[in-house]
């Protein structure tokens, strides 16, 4: 019996001493290499680790130092300094699952969603991390993190797991190519949806405060999203801002408020914007409400050559379109203001009244080319019921033909300006008349304009103006079919007879004052030669009473030879008066 107590005895001597042996070598560097070359043999990872480390202090704890993991042949997806492994009883029937997970002063490359994670863990932790990630379709990129996950069950396509809770700070986060400092993000990973609970950021020098959900099909549900202060300056035009704009999934914003903005890129800006966006869904481009708004206000909007000053929109969206609330800017020195709707079914704008005031505005070198193009898609026809307009300068500098109308009024009434996406006056009455204006060079006075328009023709039921010493009135009527057939009359008295060739006449052998009349007609069709196609009769007296008559057939000019002035008639009387 003493023999058996002894080899008992020493037995659990030896295995203490094991024990003690294995719990000493195990902390050794020669034992982290051979878990090291144990795993890399054994498995598709390549894993080193410097060091082993156990208090007993906390004894469900082990401590790897100087750790580094990645799959074969693919960049490394860990590189930390420190990594803490907490065990329960789940670790004899799953070896890769921790209790806890404590990652410290290194990177985490979590980059390739579908790459498999080894691990996993009741409470998965960072420490000052760097962390790239893809996140549901997000590419995310982070430094300084410090961030908890429970529980944490990666799986392919989904390296947060399918249901967990997280936070996460950083003292800078990347997302889709957008940089934020110290940011706060708080949510949750629940049946393949994201939930935002929380997220605040510094961005753009301004404050960002956001709650968001994203549903498994892609779509976002943006429940609060606030943008203060912000300073952006972005390399890109506006262009690629909405083609990554169309590009996006599904988004509905309950709320968007954007206070003080400043943003600026190669040719545009937009200075001291605030906007305030309410129950909005935007879908590739396209938009649906029930009951929507966006009102927005600044102090600077530039867009290219385009500059408005002090713009106020307040728009309201339903199912049948959009309703212009509120539209004021200045613009060109002047001020344009307007209401009206927008109708979703035929696309067409009706805009109730329409104000321009005081506008200082030379036409682009192109603007006939612009008129003759095609309205976009989302906008058929333009209707202004009612058109005011008040001490205007107009200017076009094209060599051609330059003209300028100075101190220009008008009025309209149901103004049809687009039909069909083409630009043009299809509909209503239109008065125009200016103080002063000058045409290729000759002035004029007090011109005024009248003319009514319908599905058939534009009729011009009065033009006139006065010369130095003159008047000149004229009627005219244009097709509103494509062959644009017109008519014009312009009689004039005591008038330059040299300013019809001013405007387009060939030649006038004549010069001085009288009176003279044209009739002219041809068509305007797009794409035909204008002066092939006219044909009319010019007749002038000069002030010596001479009468000059000229013919125009398909462009070209003949003339008779001036006319001998008509004698002057006998006196009725020769008899002298008696003395």
């Amino acid at each position: 019996m003493k023999f058996l107590g002894k080899l008992v005895l020493t037995v659990l001597l030896v295995c203490v001493l094991v024990i003690v042996l294995g719990y000493v070598v195990i902390q050794t560097q020669w034992a982290a290499g051979g878990l090291s070359r144990w795993v890399s043999a054994n498995s598709d990872y390549r894993l080193t680790v410097g060091k082993i480390n156990h208090s007993w202090s906390s004894p469900s704890f082990l401590t790897l130092q100087h750790v580094r993991l990645a799959r074969a042949n693919q960049p490394e997806m860990l590189n930390a300094e420190e990594v803490n492994l907490g065990f329960d009883w789940q670790q004899f029937s799953q070896p890769g699952h921790f209790d806890r997970l404590t990652l410290r002063n290194g990177s985490l490359n979590l980059s390739n969603p579908n790459a498999g994670v080894p691990v996993q863990a009741n409470l998965l932790q960072l420490s000052n991390m760097r962390l790239v990630a893809g996140i549901d379709r997000l590419s995310v990129t982070a430094q300084q993190v410090d961030a908890g996950i429970t529980p944490w069950h990666p799986a392919p396509g989904r390296v947060l797991g399918n249901d967990a809770e997280f936070q996460l700070s950083a003292g800078e986060l990347t997302v889709n190519d957008m940089p934020a400092s110290q940011v706060l993000v708080q949510g949750r990973i629940q049946q393949n949806r994201l939930l935002l609970n929380n997220v605040g950021a510094d961005f753009a020098r301004g404050q960002l405060t956001a709650n968001a959900s994203r549903d498994a099909d892609g779509s976002w549900n943006i429940n609060n999203l606030r943008l203060s202060n912000i300073r952006l300056q972005s390399p890109h035009p506006l262009a690629t801002f909405r083609q990554d704009f169309e590009a996006l999934p599904k988004i509905t914003l309950q709320r968007l408020d954007v206070i003080d903005a400043r943003l600026q890129g190669p040719d545009w800006a937009f200075n001291d914007l605030d906007v305030a966006l309410q129950n909005m869904t935007f879908d590739h481009g396209d938009w649906q409400s029930d009951d929507g708004s966006i009102a927005f206000n600044a102090s600077d909007l530039i867009n290219g050559s385009l500059h408005v000053t002090d713009p106020i929109v307040d728009l309201a969206f339903d199912q049948q379109g959009i309703t212009l609330k509120q539209l004021s800017t200045r613009w060109q020195n002047g001020l344009l203001r307007t209401t009206g709707h927008w109708s979703r079914a035929d696309r067409q704008l009706q805009l109730d009244e329409l104000v321009v005031a005081a506008l200082e505005y030379t036409l682009p070198g192109d603007w006939q080319t612009l008129w003759m193009k095609p309205l976009p898609g989302w906008l058929a026809g333009i209707t202004v019921s009612k058109l005011t307009a008040n001490r205007n300068l107009i200017i076009d500098v094209s060599p051609d033909f330059p003209f300028q109308l100075t101190a220009l009024d008008g009025t309209g009434n149901d103004l049809v300006l687009a039909r069909d996406h083409q630009w043009g006056i299809w509909g209503g009455k239109l008065t125009l008349n200016a103080s002063e204006a000058t045409f290729n060079k000759i002035d004029v006075r007090r011109p005024s304009l009248s003319l009514t328009a319908d599905a058939d023709q534009i009729a011009v039921t009065e033009l006139s103006a006065f010369t130095q010493a003159g008047l000149l009135e004229s009627t005219a009527t244009l097709s509103q079919q494509p062959q644009r057939t017109f008519s014009v009359t312009l009689n004039g008295r005591a008038v330059p007879l040299s300013l019809v060739q001013n405007w387009g006449w060939p030649t006038v052998p004549a010069s001085g004052d009288g009176a003279l009349q044209v009739q002219l007609q041809g068509q305007l069709a797009a794409g035909t030669p204008l002066k092939t196609g006219l044909n009319g009769q010019l007749t002038a007296t000069d002030a010596q009473g001479q009468q000059i008559t000229q013919q125009m057939i398909n462009g070209t000019v003949s003339g008779a030879a001036p006319a001998p002035p008509a004698a002057a008639p006998l006196p009725q009387n020769l008899t002298p008066p008696a003395p």
